[in-house]
């Protein structure tokens, strides 16, 4: 077995060591989400963890962990009689992103249920963290299919596996501990929701502790087993320490008004539900448990909101995680009751102070949380340019570069809910929900041979093919008997995301203020459905005399939306250069990952002023070349005023798609016409 970096020898990142502390002092916090940018140790602070974690007592023999003093009713391997009891270190389990449905919840042999009804069970990884830590690096990244079964079992405490009729449950508690990249994605709001805590980790800009980093690394790259020898009485001591706080914990008196200040603190930052406030009463307890008192103060409870609530309080997924503490503190004062006097001796010192080179071991309990943030929404910038007339007129194209000058970047305009836009015909891509495709989950069409192992049997398809030769295999009793060629795998049809790429006109011809504010909350809505549908985007930009890649494809919406944001205006429109940036772009994405379908969102108003001698006959030519890669298109016409030259309904045939105005990109547009024509054919009755 490997030899895991000591968690006393972690520098820095205090709130992330007291996060994972608290949910092993008191698991029933719920776990810890930890965001940061990479290359900051989260997972090396988090696989430490389970070596300071008590041993477990369970039944000997028992899959399932079974507690010896209480075990499971309902155990696939019960019932358990008096077999004894054994003691092991907790487990962390590590789920993969790539990991099958079967390796999360456990496989039956469909075999030997169909042939002699027995419910062969092999646990799964869900099993294996009963009673100890899932630890899911990349959270962000992992399937949705996999997400619904961590939700089921994070509610439930429990596993339930369901295939054609045969049924098994087991326990399955555990402390769930999940690190991720912002700038790859962010989670559904009900993953997000069952983290007990979260923390914000960034690597330390002084150069002190980035020099005791390094060294600490080094050396523990050098020498696994005598680094982890130096640091074993730190460890011994921490671990004993988690034990008395422990014990502690149920002694601890949580008053009503603490009880008061927890709830009005969560009314105050309007958080949805009653978690934070459940998740918010266990934290502050653990973290009195933790200093070892016995009575909650007001500071637990400030500590406790500063790791309970910032990712409670985003609305979508382009608000930044943050608390407002001066209003945090102002809420605190004002519901402030009798109670006692805030401790300032934390309770033991934490070991590791005074270990080999300093600067490890437990964080400080009366250290500050984390550096003020805004409510969430980046302050803009003042624009430069004057208030927009009425309706003021686009800049000149022919201008000399420089001479107009580059228009600041203005506020997108308020998102709405878009039409859905799809990718026609049946793909195989990542789960999600766009278009349509073959996956592993949704409603059964079909049946086939099982290439590999087999995943989803369809029952009826596998009776049917061992029907026929049940005489000729001397069946003799009740069973079915079946063979390996007799199993069919069943097709199931679902909902696929898909790579959607933006390509949007910066130009002259787009810069009116009120016009590409308009723009950019279309490109904002439809980056909020991308998603909520588990898509990846990328924004191509062109304006003046090129294009550029503003973003790569990634699954982060919300980068894109900065970037959108600070998006300049200004110049010609060199359409064709946009369009072939964007080929270069998918044809990059179709080798890296082939079965993610793209679609390409042309935002513009048709115009074409640059790349070269006949820049509308270039960009014609251009979207063609889509055409002919067969990739599916929507051109969103974003001309305005009176008279209209069609030139975006032309640019989408070309590209063999549809154009739709900004207006018929609005879904509740759609719904008005419908309504409209109800309203019509009603009156028309009535005459």
């Amino acid at each position: 077995m490997s030899t895991r970096y000591p968690f006393t020898a972690v520098v820095g990142m205090d709130d992330l060591r007291l996060a994972l502390l608290l949910n092993a002092v008191s698991p029933a916090v719920g776990g810890v989400l930890v965001r940061g940018e990479k290359g900051t140790a989260k997972s090396t602070a988090v696989r430490a963890l389970a070596e300071l974690l008590p041993q477990v007592a369970v039944v000997a023999g028992c899959r399932f962990s079974c507690d010896p003093a209480s075990p499971d009713p309902g155990c696939p391997d019960g019932p358990h009689g008096d077999g004894g009891a054994d003691a092991r270190p907790a487990r962390m389990v590590e789920l993969p992103v790539g990991a099958s449905e079967d390796r999360l919840v456990g496989s039956l042999d469909i075999e030997k249920a169909l042939a002699d009804g027995v419910k062969a069970f092999e646990p799964g990884l869900l099993a294996a963290a009963h009673r100890g830590i899932l630890y899911v690096d990349e959270v962000n990244l992992l399937s949705d299919h996999l997400i619904d079964h961590l939700l089921d079992a994070a509610a439930m405490g429990a596993s339930h596996v369901e295939r054609e009729g045969v049924s098994v449950r087991h326990a399955a508690r555990f402390l769930l501990v999940g690190t991720m990249n912002p700038e790859e994605g962010e989670l559904r709001p009900q993953l997000l929701d069952r983290f007990g805590l979260t923390v914000e980790v960034a690597a330390s800009r002084v150069p002190e502790e980035r020099v005791e980093v390094v060294r600490r690394r080094l050396a523990f790259e050098d020498d696994p087993a005598g680094f982890a020898g130096r640091w074993a009485g730190e460890e011994a001591a921490l671990r004993e320490r988690i034990v008395a706080a422990r014990e502690l914990l149920p002694k601890v008196a949580l008053g009503d008004a603490v009880l008061l200040q927890i709830a009005a603190t969560c009314a105050a930052f309007e958080v949805d539900g009653m978690r934070a406030d459940i998740v918010m009463a266990r934290t502050a307890t653990a973290l009195a448990a933790w200093a070892g008192r016995e009575e909650v103060t007001s500071e637990d409870v400030r500590r406790a909101a500063l790791l309970a609530l910032p990712h409670r309080r985003r609305r979508n997924p382009f608000d930044a995680p943050g608390m407002d503490e001066d209003k945090l503190d102002e809420t605190l004062e004002r519901f402030k009751g009798d109670e006692p006097e805030d401790d300032p001796d934390p309770g033991p010192e934490g070991p590791g102070d005074g270990g080999p080179g300093g600067g490890g071991g437990v964080p400080p309990q009366g250290g500050e949380g984390p550096a003020p943030e805004t409510d969430g929404v980046p302050e803009q910038a003042p624009a430069q340019a004057p208030e927009p007339a009425p309706e003021p007129a686009p800049e000149p194209e022919h201008a000399p570069r420089g001479a107009a000058g580059e228009r600041a970047a203005v506020k997108a305009g308020e998102p709405f809910r878009t039409k859905t836009l799809s990718v026609p015909g049946l793909g195989e891509g990542a789960a999600g929900r766009r278009s349509r495709a073959r996956t592993q989950n949704g409603r059964t069409t079909g049946a086939t041979r099982p290439q590999g192992t087999l995943t989803k049997l369809h029952l009826s398809a596998t009776v049917r093919a061992a029907a026929p030769h049940q005489r000729a295999r001397g069946r003799s009793g009740a069973g079915l008997v079946v063979r390996r060629d007799d199993l069919r795998q069943a097709v199931r049809e679902g909902r696929e995301g898909n790579l959607v790429l933006f390509v949007v006109d910066a130009s002259g011809s787009m810069a009116a203020r009120r016009r590409m504010g308009a723009v950019k909350g279309a490109v904002l809505s439809l980056l909020l459905d991308a998603y909520q549908r588990r898509d990846k985007v990328g924004l191509v930009t062109f304006r003046g005399r090129a294009a550029e890649l503003a973003l790569p494809p990634t699954s982060s919406v919300d980068a894109a939306a900065a970037r959108l944001e600070e998006l300049p205006t200004g110049g010609r429109t060199p359409l064709s250069a946009g369009l072939l940036k964007a080929r270069d772009v998918l044809r990059v994405e179709r080798l890296r990952d082939p079965s993610r379908r793209p679609l390409l969102v042309v935002v513009t108003d048709g115009r074409a002023t640059g790349g070269g001698p006949d820049p509308v006959g270039l960009a014609a030519r251009a979207a063609r070349l889509h055409a002919a890669d067969g990739t599916a298109s929507v051109v969103v016409d974003c001309e305005a005023g009176p008279v209209r030259l069609g030139l975006a309904g032309d640019l989408a045939r070309h590209l063999g798609g549809t154009a739709v105005t900004l207006d018929e990109l609005r879904a509740d547009a759609i719904a008005g016409l419908v309504r409209e024509a109800q309203v019509n054919r009603s009156v028309r009755r009535a005459a």
